[in-house]
């Protein structure tokens, strides 16, 4: 792999997740575990290859509202946990997290865990890992152009940039490599604005089997196109 032509920031659709338990003879639950280990092995590969950002769809709006009740609960359960045993440890070692989402509809000991990551202060950032939680694309935008509208901004003064800063991303550097895993080749509602022009990378692998090796492969696929952005 190039040392030269690192994407800054990387989009990840972590799927597979429950059929690599299934497959395994495990719980979902434990799939769910499983890649949450692979994450924090990812995160720390990325910010040795020098990218900057990592944007992780974790929770969409879809799995909260269809998925059976108990399976979201275990997943809020597995947040919590994964605050304790992960993300403390990524975020003392320099990682910069921010969640990504809708705030609304959320339990209240995810709501306050999210507020406690927000008052975390980091020293010496060595990558941003933005975790979208409860997150849907067209919702986003919805959202942006409602708070366009709060604002009173003439309509003739709306563009993209303005749009840009009313995402949740709130006008951070879009995503030049969006990965997925688990075989499924859509983009499944997610930073629908952000990636427009975005590279997609798609794999066959499971995530809990997505390690540093993995993410290797998809920076080398990526430094082998064109990006001429329409020209």
């Amino acid at each position: 792999m190039k040392k030269e032509n690192i994407p800054s920031h990387i989009a990840i659709i972590m799927d597979g997740n429950r059929r690599w338990a299934r497959a395994h003879n495990l719980p979902d639950i434990k799939g769910h575990e499983k890649g949450a280990e692979m994450l924090e092995k990812v995160v720390e590969e990325a910010e040795k290859l020098g990218i900057k950002t990592i944007t992780d769809y974790a929770l969409s709006t879809e799995n909260i509202k269809e998925r059976a009740k108990r399976e979201v609960y275990s997943l809020f359960n597995l947040i919590r946990k994964v605050y304790r045993s992960r993300l403390n440890k990524m975020m003392q070692k320099g990682v910069k997290v921010a969640i990504l989402g809708e705030m609304a509809g959320l339990p209240w000991a995810i709501k306050k865990l999210i507020e406690s990551i927000k008052k975390v202060y980091i020293k010496n950032e060595s990558i941003k890992l933005n975790i979208a939680l409860n997150y849907g694309g067209k919702k986003e935008l919805v959202e942006a152009v409602k708070n366009l509208i709060k604002e009173g901004i003439d309509v003739n003064k709306i563009n993209e940039k303005s749009i840009d800063k009313h995402l949740y991303t709130n006008g951070g550097h879009d995503p030049e490599l969006v990965i997925r895993t688990g075989g499924r080749i859509r983009l499944s509602n997610f930073l629908l604005w952000q990636t427009a022009y975005s590279e997609l990378y798609f794999t066959k692998t499971l995530w809990p089997d997505f390690g540093p090796s993995e993410l290797r492969k998809a920076v080398t696929w990526y430094q082998t196109q064109q990006r001429n952005f329409g020209k």
